[in-house]
């Protein structure tokens, strides 16, 4: 199986889910996943320390078949911008590969969230 390039989206605040199908090598059959497990990271850039879990979901093993979200509650401490994710499966004898990775716009936008700054205090 080569290594998969998918670039999603990401809104600040949302929850984020998103469908995959891993094809084979030769991009015509799908990657039969029975007994693999996946594990899943977003970071700023690739040797940044600080990353966030996706949750990594095997929806049909045997079609190669996979779910990757991220909860509301976790998207809004994203910072806006570019970000990077892969998606490691690990084999039934221990052995773990990328088999997806690409790049995660984070959108951040307008929110009901009111800050208020300085003196006097604010009642939002």
């Amino acid at each position: 199986m080569t290594v998969y390039r998918k670039n999603i989206t990401i809104n600040v605040g949302e929850t984020f889910s998103e469908n995959l199908t891993l094809l084979g090598s030769d991009g015509n059959g799908v990657v039969n996943l029975t007994g693999f497990s996946a594990e899943s990271k977003i970071r700023k850039s690739p040797t940044n320390y600080r990353f966030a879990d996706i949750q990594v979901g095997i929806t049909s093993a045997a079609q190669g078949e996979i779910n990757i979200s991220i909860a509301s509650s976790i998207t809004k401490f994203f910072q806006g911008g570019r970000h990077v994710y892969d998606i490691i499966l690990t084999k039934p004898n221990g052995f773990k590969f990328v088999a997806v990775e690409g790049n995660a716009l984070v959108r951040s936008g307008i929110n009901d969230t009111v800050y208020c700054y300085g003196s006097p205090p604010c009642n939002p």
